[in-house]
């Protein structure tokens, strides 16, 4: 479980004193934490599962990528850096991510199997790529390519 991995790590980190490591982990396993009490609340007492703790992961990624462009704008080279360490460490829990290329053979293929011609057709073109491809595809870059193939 995804669970068990990044508490192994965590005691790793504290272990080896690496701090930033430490750090970012223990973050991880508190919005875990949260997502569950929320969850829990309505009912599931099983907390989330693995699906649920990816999309976590995917959310603290896109909030850091968000702070680097902050922080560029800021001139805060330095927490830039920060940020991008933590987010190869949250990475690190993440399925490898699709490249812009395979984004595009994906969409081209959804396309073809769904004779998606119009931007109609977004929304469910969009809901089908998360479906197959959850964790492993920025899906901001997969609109973007969707919606280019679809308008033009």
């Amino acid at each position: 479980m995804l669970r068990d991995a990044i508490s192994g790590e965590l005691k790793d980190a504290m272990r080896s004193k690496d701090t930033l490591k430490t750090a970012t982990l223990r973050l991880i396993i508190a919005a875990i934490q949260d997502r569950d009490i929320a969850v829990r609340t309505d009912g599931n007492p099983d907390g989330i599962s693995d699906d649920e703790v990816m999309k976590v992961l995917q959310t603290m990624v896109k909030q850091r990528q968000e702070s680097i462009k902050m922080y560029e704008k800021g001139n805060r080279p330095e927490l830039a850096a920060q940020e991008a360490q933590e987010i190869s460490i949250i990475r690190s829990f993440m399925p490898e991510q699709m490249s812009n290329t395979e984004i595009e053979e994906a969409v081209n293929q959804l396309l073809i199997e769904t004779g998606a011609s119009s931007l109609k057709d977004m929304g469910s073109s969009m809901a089908a790529l998360r479906k197959r491809y959850a964790g492993r595809m920025d899906f901001g870059k997969a609109s973007e390519i969707l919606k280019a193939s679809l308008a033009g």
